[in-house]
This record gives structure tokens, sequence and C-alpha cells, in this order.
């Protein structure tokens, strides 16, 4: 039995003053992660006295390209841009229930294709709100929810053991590159770092030992869609782009045909990936993916030819000098960007071999077991999103199950 979306919620029409708020309460949907993997910090605030208002319990939404499934169960107060639904459960629902509803795929599904507009497409309010839902008793939804949710707190363990291991080899460099501590040799002073250790190298990114020294892939999304096919279902290899690597979720895929377009760009696990557009600075590490992986556009790829470079230069990127470098080259006012060659011509320090073969032989063990977690996380979110619509059609008996 069915019943409307607007019979189980509604919408939260309250505002809140931005000089309440903060870049951890905000929510845009700049700050939503796709593929339903909550949010991150707000880059900014906006520059209005008054937002949207949310709740503790209450279920954002991005209405903006539905297709990139934002969504995020409200943990505190706060505020979010027009552009983010709030949904505020009835008396009759579940919050946790509420949430699962409006992540499951046939929602986005639908409300792509009841949205407004083509190239920024957004969800019809009134469309959404007449959604086919399921029309459970409260128990029973509180019962398929916490199916769901076991899931979801499992994912949540993993990535907060990631974050700690990588903190953990993020400290070890920070003791040994940047206070030098493992170098008894007598400083020199570089133009570009000040005082280092006589045995470390100033090297240009360009020269480095690289497999693939500056990749940058296909200029813009627009140039790449007139040979590069996408799909939302899985085809021949996956399409990598920074959206998923901050995620931590892949979901888009190319054909055969795209694939060898972008050979150039292959990807197998482990190259170190910076945007050079937008989002400038971030830094990721690839993941090993079940399948072929190949690259989306507005990323550098480095490949180190010399593996004990991997996670140095990772960290250093993301984390040290390297950081303040990009930020440092980057210009464009519309849209942050920087240029590869700018990139090459960048400065890293390079540490003698035997420290540098320390330091990865400490941190590998680290970083592979944040890989094996990248890769149990994944299997845990495929299987939470198959099981999600079969409890809600209640093609799964939990009739038995007790909470």
């Amino acid at each position: 039995m069915k019943c409307n979306l607007s019979d189980i919620c509604v919408f939260r029409k309250g505002k809140v003053e931005v000089a309440n708020l903060n870049t951890k309460n905000y929510i845009s949907t700049e700050n939503m992660l796709s593929n339903k993997s909550g949010i991150t910090d707000a880059s900014s605030l906006p520059t209005v006295s008054l937002t949207q208002e949310y709740k503790n319990g209450d279920v954002l939404v991005s209405n903006i390209r539905p297709y990139f499934k934002k969504i995020w169960h409200a943990q505190y107060d706060g505020g979010c841009s027009n552009d983010v639904l709030v949904f505020v459960p009835k008396s009759n629902t579940d919050s946790d229930f509420l949430y699962y509803v409006l992540a499951d795929d046939d929602f986005f599904t639908y409300s792509m294709a009841t949205s407004k507009g083509t190239k920024m497409p957004r969800g019809d309010k009134t469309s959404i709100m007449q959604y086919a839902v399921p029309m459970v008793d409260f128990y029973t939804q509180k019962k398929i929810a916490s199916v769901l949710k076991s899931l979801d707190e499992k994912i949540e363990l993993n990535n907060a053991i990631n974050e700690n291991l990588e903190q953990q080899a993020v400290g070890l460099f920070r003791s040994w590159f940047s206070t030098f501590s493992l170098s008894p040799n007598s400083p020199r002073v570089n133009s570009e770092f000040g005082e280092i250790p006589e045995d470390f190298a100033v090297v240009k990114v360009g020269s480095l030992p690289m497999l693939v020294t500056d990749y940058v892939a296909n200029g813009s999304f627009a140039s790449l869609k007139a040979n590069v096919s996408l799909y939302q279902e899985p085809n021949y290899a996956y399409f990598i782009r920074n959206t998923d690597l901050k995620s931590g979720s892949f979901g888009v895929f190319v054909d055969q045909h795209s694939y060898e377009f972008l050979s150039k760009s292959t990807l197998y696990g482990g190259e170190i990936i910076i945007s050079n557009v937008g989002d400038v600075g971030s830094v990721f590490l690839c993941p090993k993916l079940d399948g072929r992986m190949t690259l989306g556009n507005n990323i550098i790829m480095l490949r180190p030819e010399d593996a004990h470079l991997r996670y140095y230069l990772y960290i250093w990127f993301k984390y040290h000098q390297g950081q303040a470098l990009i930020q440092g080259i980057k210009g464009g006012s519309a849209q942050p960007k920087f240029n590869k060659t700018d990139f090459k011509n960048t400065s890293v320090l390079i540490p003698p071999k035997d420290i540098l073969t320390r330091f990865h032989e400490i941190v590998t063990p680290m970083f592979e077991m944040i890989s094996q977690k990248q890769t149990e996380t994944a299997h845990l979110a495929d299987l939470r999103d198959t099981l999600l619509p079969q409890l809600m059609s209640g093609e799964i008996d939990i009739s038995n199950l007790d909470i």
C-alpha cells in the first residue's frame, strides 16, 4: 500500500540568522557530497542576513542536479542554502525511516524525471511531495531503518578509522620532514624553503621521476562530452571524477569506445590526483576498484616511477608545503584554477633515499589498511543500496526482526 510523501513529511519553512552559523553547520549544494556520502565543511558563508534553517533529525536533500544524490540526515541544528530542501518527519514517521525513503535511488530518479531545466535541473517541490512511498506502521518503519542504519554506522566507523590512520602518517611526516628530526647534517639556506638539511634535495615537480609527469585530463567537461558517453549504471570502466574521490563513492561509468578515447588516463590505483579547476588543491590517492578505471576532467595525475615517493608526495601536496605552493599559483576569478606549466615549475623537498625508504616502509601498512577499509565500505554501500528498495517494498520479510 502506498501514500504520498506529503503524508509522512513537510518542508521546513523557518529562517536562521547567518551570523549564528559557521562553516560546520552551514550546508549548501557545494559542501554536500554526492552518492549519499553526507557533508563536509563549507568553504564560506552566504552574504545574506537570513537563510533556510534546519533542525536535528531533519533530512536535507540538494535540489540541484538530483542525479548527484546529495543527502544528509541532520545531526544538529543549522542553516542551509535555498537550493537545499529540508524535510521534517510528521508525527507518524520515524526520522531514520524518512531518511532512507529519500535516500532510495528511486526517489532521485523520480526527482530527476519531474525536475525543471536542462543545464541545471531542479527538483519540482510540488511533484516531489507526490512521490509514492510505502505505507507502513511506525514500528515497521523503525525495523527497516535499523537494518540500513547498521550498515551506515559500519561505513562511518570505517571512515573514522581511515581518518585516524592517515593522520598518524601525517604526524610522522611532520616530525621527520618539518622539524627534520632524523637529519643530523648541518642546515643550508634555500630561497624557497629556508633552512633545510644539507642532504635534502629541492626538485621541480616536472623533474621528478614519474611514469606520468603532468597529465591533465582533456580540458573541460563540455569538450569531453562529444567523445565520452557517461552512464549511471555499470559499464566498461569507472569514470573517476573529483566529486567521486571526495565522497569515496563511485557510480559513473564509460563504455569501451569512451575508455579507448581516454586511454591516456587509465588508472590502476595508487595514483596521486590533484584538482586543478574549481576545488583547487584537493588531493586524493586513487583507490583500486574492482574493474577498469579512467580519469575525469580537470585533474592532474602523478604516478611516481619510484614507489617510495607515493605516500611522501601525497602528504606533501595534501597537508604540507605543496598545498601552499598550489594555492600560490591559483588564478581565475569566476572559477579558480591553475595550469600544469606553473605546477611543473613548483618545487618539492625530497629527503635522502634511506630516510624516504624508512618512511615508506612505516606508512605503507597504514595506507594498505585504508585501502582495505575503502573496499569494504564500497561493498557495504552497495549492500545498503540493494537492500533499501527490497525492504521498502516488503520483498524482504522483517516481521520476526526484534529491535
